[in-house]
């Protein structure tokens, strides 16, 4: 599987790319595609990288790993393809945007235009089998995911790190850098969200410390996208 990302991630995780072993984990990647039903689809794999170049990022969203029903992954965590019906955890990141920001919850699951804004929706693995979540966990993507991170941690201009969960809490240790801002709470899921989540003001944060930095806010109002 050959891997463009066509922006300057491509130059910056050259290490990972021609790297034995990293090789070698796409050709497992390449079979699990050839022998199972896998998702996203392969020219999504690495969307969130392809729509979020690492010079405009400025605001990181972790996820777990892609949706793993029909038609719905297309590389960007807690995102779905537009006529997908919204999931729950995404459901729930809209209510909050909403009484975060007063702005109107979105009739569909695409966050796309967040991506363009800047924000890179990274899932820490990247594929999953149909109907099986969690289960390309500890397959390898991780390795890649952390490596993207940490490369973010080295960024001069500030970032602000979104970690919903205790799975994306983790990653809270490869995040040095006290230019940056981390904001944890729990995960947008219906069984965590009452638990820390709503009222967190995650929206509004980001986007005080980005001014508060000279950077431009992000345009979290996907309705006019």
């Amino acid at each position: 599987m050959n891997i463009e990302i066509g922006n300057d991630w491509d130059e910056l995780l050259k290490v990972i790319w021609e790297s034995p072993g990293f090789k070698k984990f796409m050709a497992v990647v390449e079979q699990e595609y050839n022998t199972k039903e896998v998702f996203p689809p392969k020219n999504y794999i690495f969307n969130a990288l392809k729509l979020t170049p690492f010079k405009n990022t400025k605001v990181v969203i972790v996820g777990q790993d892609p949706y793993h029903g029909i038609g719905e992954a297309h590389g960007l965590s807690f995102s779905v393809q537009e006529g997908i019906k919204v999931p729950p955890s995404l459901q729930n990141i809209y209510k909050e945007l909403e009484s975060d920001l007063g702005i109107p919850r979105p009739n569909n699951g695409d966050l796309t235009g967040w991506a363009k804004e800047g924000v890179l929706l990274l899932n820490a693995v990247l594929t999953v089998v149909k109907d099986t979540p969690a289960s390309h966990r500890n397959l390898g993507w991780e390795r890649l995911t952390d490596y993207i991170i940490k490369v973010l941690n080295e960024k001069d201009e500030p970032v602000v790190f979104i970690l919903w969960g205790n799975f994306a809490k983790a990653k809270k240790d490869l995040i040095t850098n006290p230019k940056h801002l981390v904001l944890t709470s729990a995960h947008p899921s219906p069984f965590a969200a009452n638990y820390g989540f709503f009222g967190s003001k995650p929206f509004s944060k980001t986007n005080e410390f980005l001014k508060q930095n000279g950077i431009t806010p992000i345009n979290w109002d996907l309705n006019k996208k």
